[in-house]
């Protein structure tokens, strides 16, 4: 795919971080390890010889300017990322590099928009956030669905996960955007982000997936990061999220183990179903994604958008979430290794929820 590139990992030995250096290197990429801590860094370098590392902190700037040279991109898999997205950004865009990360907060991903937009767009260098399972992955199956529509009056995605067994880092991110709201939720409604207090519990519904997911109960205004990617190039007022009741009993439950290997390719043994729906008028449109362990899929995800960058086979630079950077349709075909397709479907249907 690549013609040897270095790409650098921020966070490299990361839960995440392990899986997109081991796909860089399947697609022909050198991954360079960065990370603060010299023993983990040491550590993965010798489970990949002849990969090199060095020590970079977000802390010191002049560490990661060091840490980037001669890397042709950086994949930021270091969360929180309300701490770690703005100075590695800084850093690309000092060093003229690609940035693409896989932020699930929706604070830190709105933090990239807001303060990176113009001067990314200036310095002609790509900046990609949430190129991961949540915020990438449904923003692509979304803009599939919309195909030549312009506008449409909802978008819903509906992740049936099978269990979640959260990532450290996942429950670090977690805290960090509760602190940022307050103890608020936070929901894409009317056009616009809306912050509320609702001491309630989230709305419960029945959600029809495809099989072999099958009917499952789902919560409502389980909002993650596609209210953020979707409406930044889409005309869909209303962009809803749901996760499967099991999938978020067990992201709450204080004892939910970490994700457990169960392949030769590390993946455990979650398995999940993307539904997305878009509806205009009485016409909606409905595509479905596939697959094995959420976690793991961020790595094709994050890697192929890297190769789309630094190939030119893209629709416009500066921040832009993937389904605005890139063509979806063909993005997921790329993915079809990893990732189960169900073509757009059109129907007649009203309003879903």
């Amino acid at each position: 795919m690549s013609s040897g590139q270095t790409v650098a990992v921020f966070g490299a030995y990361g839960h995440t971080g392990r899986f997109v250096v081991t796909q860089l290197r399947v697609c022909g990429f050198v991954p360079l390890l960065l990370g603060r801590d010299e023993g983990k860094l040491r550590a993965l370098a010798a489970s990949h010889p002849g990969l090199e590392y060095r020590v970079a902190s977000v802390d010191e700037p002049a560490s990661l300017d060091q840490a980037l040279k001669g890397a042709a991109a950086i994949v930021n898999c270091a969360g929180p990322f309300a701490s770690t997205a703005a100075p590695v950004i800084e850093a690309a865009l000092r060093a003229g590099v690609p940035y693409v990360d896989v932020a699930a907060e929706i604070e830190a991903n709105l933090d990239t928009f807001a303060r990176f937009t113009d001067r990314a767009q200036a310095a002609g260098v790509a900046v990609v956030p949430a190129m991961a399972f949540f915020g990438g992955l449904g923003d692509l199956l979304v803009t599939t669905a919309m195909g030549d529509w312009t506008a449409a009056d909802e978008a819903h995605v509906a992740y049936g996960l099978s269990s979640w067994h959260p990532t450290a880092g996942t429950l670090a991110s977690g805290t960090v955007s509760r602190e940022r709201r307050d103890g608020r939720r936070v929901r894409y409604t009317g056009g616009r982000l809306e912050y509320h207090l609702d001491e309630s519990a989230l709305p419960t519904l029945e959600w029809d997936f495809p099989a072999p997911t099958g009917r499952r109960t789902v919560l409502g205004e389980f909002t993650m990061a596609d209210v953020v990617t979707v409406p930044s190039h889409l005309s869909i007022p209303e962009v809803r999220t749901y996760m499967t009741a099991g999938a978020a009993k067990d992201l709450t439950a204080p004892d939910t183990p970490a994700p457990t290997a169960v392949d030769e390719l590390g993946r455990s043994a979650q398995t999940f179903t993307v539904d997305v729906i878009v509806r205009s008028g009485d016409r909606r449109r409905r595509v479905v994604a596939s697959g094995q362990d959420i976690y793991a899929i961020s790595a094709p995800l994050a890697v192929e958008a890297v190769h789309r960058i630094l190939a030119s086979r893209t629709r416009t630079s500066g921040v832009a979430s993937a389904g605005k950077i890139f063509d979806a349709p063909d993005f997921l075909r790329a993915l079809s290794a990893y990732i189960s397709l169900e073509p757009c479907h059109e129907s007649r249907a009203p309003q879903i929820v």
